[in-house]
């Protein structure tokens, strides 16, 4: 078995780089577990909003509401952002 180096895991050749890529890679796990938490909290929300929709009669889903939020992150984070949105969205419908 070999052993992986730790310039080898960051694609860095120098000490001062590996420990900056280090900490960085730690500031970005930390990130990504609240940007976890918050679609979490997020798909919550949006399901006790879509069982007040459903059982006032109305649908699950709301098309203009969802274009509104395709138009912010678009408008935020150019056209990935849409794709971002698109993917946030379908985590938190059907949920109910």
């Amino acid at each position: 078995m070999t052993q992986t180096t730790t310039s080898e895991k960051t694609g860095a050749r120098t000490d001062e780089a590996v420990a900056l890529i280090g900490d960085a890679r730690e500031r970005i796990d930390a990130l990504d577990d609240r940007i976890i938490g918050l679609i979490q909290e997020r798909t919550a929300v949006s399901a006790v909003i879509q069982e007040a929709r459903i059982s006032s009669g109305g649908r699950r889903v709301n098309l203009a509401r969802e274009m509104e939020v395709l138009g912010h992150y678009r408008d935020a984070l150019g056209k990935p952002g849409t794709a971002l949105a698109m993917t946030m969205l379908e985590l938190c419908r059907g949920r109910i």
